[in-house]
Order: C-alpha cells, then structure tokens, then sequence
C-alpha cells in the first residue's frame, strides 16, 4: 500500500509553523519597545555576519549553540542575564528562521515568554532601527561627492 505525503508544507517548514502557531512573534518596532520595558533581545548570528551587517545596540549576543547553556535560568553555565523563568527573551537570527527554533527551545527549558523577532536583524535593520558596527569591522569614511 503507497500512502501520498501530506499537503502543504512539510519537514522543516512545517514545525516552523506549529512552533510560530504558539510564538508572540515580534515586529522590529514591538522587539525595540519590549528591549526598552526589560525584555533581553539576544542576538543568535554568526560573527560574519555580526561583523558584515553590525548589532543591535545592547543585545546579547550568545552564539546559538550555547543558547540553552547560557540562559537557562537553573542552569550552572547561565549569564547573569538569566534571571528567571519569568524573563522576557526575543531571539534576533538574520532572517527570523533560526529563531523561532531557538525560542521553542527555551520555552522548553522554562523561559516560557521567549519568542522572536519576525524577520530577524534584516528587519530591525530595514525598519530603520539603531544599527551599530559589529566587532571587527573596520569604519569607513564617507564617500564625498
């Protein structure tokens, strides 16, 4: 007996969807306000890429595979950020993919406000919010003319 696969979408995409169904997701507007009543935006990017695009100005940034050890609030790896289960946690990724991965995951660990920025940094970024020049990066002149 041959069975069809499912409709729509499957995999990957699919459990993005069932975990978004759950997730407050953030526009870049709503990430800056919940930042500035306490919420921690915690930047998951690469270094290339921080050090290509910038950072958000006073964001966390922990690599995404040390996410769970560093903000797991009973944790003995835990950031001094991680305060308590109670934290208000937006995950930042490029594109607001890896993200909602992340969230998921810290909400399993018992930060159950965590959620992410829709979009990622490239929203933030296109949404004209404050951008800084990540670690490495080397400032250039203005190009006048």
């Amino acid at each position: 007996m041959t069975t069809s696969p499912p409709s729509g979408p499957s995999g990957i995409d699919r459990l993005i969807d069932q975990i978004r169904a759950g997730l407050d997701r953030l526009s870049a507007h709503q990430a800056r306000d919940a930042a500035a009543e306490g919420a921690l935006l915690v930047d998951i990017r690469y270094a290339a890429l921080r050090e290509r695009d910038g950072v958000i100005p006073g964001a966390l940034v922990v690599e995404r595979n040390e996410l769970e050890w560093r903000l797991d609030p009973a944790g003995s790896h835990r950031l001094p950020e991680a305060s308590g289960s109670d934290l208000r946690v937006v995950v930042i990724c490029n594109e607001g993919y890896a993200s909602t991965l992340a969230a998921e995951s810290l909400r399993r660990l018992g930060l159950h406000r965590a959620t992410d920025l829709d979009g990622g940094f490239q929203a933030w970024r296109a949404a004209g919010l404050p951008v800084e020049p990540g670690p490495g990066t080397v400032a250039r002149p203005a190009v006048e003319g």
